[in-house]
């Protein structure tokens, strides 16, 4: 037995352009999630003033 050595895995520090990487990707995805949320919201409130316009639905109660 000539020596025993084990490999033990050195720890290195975060790595930048990975953590760079994954940012960009999290603030990609975060946004679109945002603007097609935004986008339905700005169909319903259009399909809605469309339809007031029309006279399909009143915000007047009627008695």
């Amino acid at each position: 037995m000539a020596g025993g050595r084990i490999a033990h895995a050195t720890l290195k520090g975060p790595s930048v352009v990975k953590e760079i990487c994954i940012g960009l990707t999290l603030g990609l995805v975060a946004g679109g999630l945002w603007k097609m949320h935004h986008w339905n919201e700005q169909r319903k409130t259009r399909s809605f003033y469309d339809m007031l316009e029309k006279g399909q639905i009143s915000v007047v109660v009627e008695e």
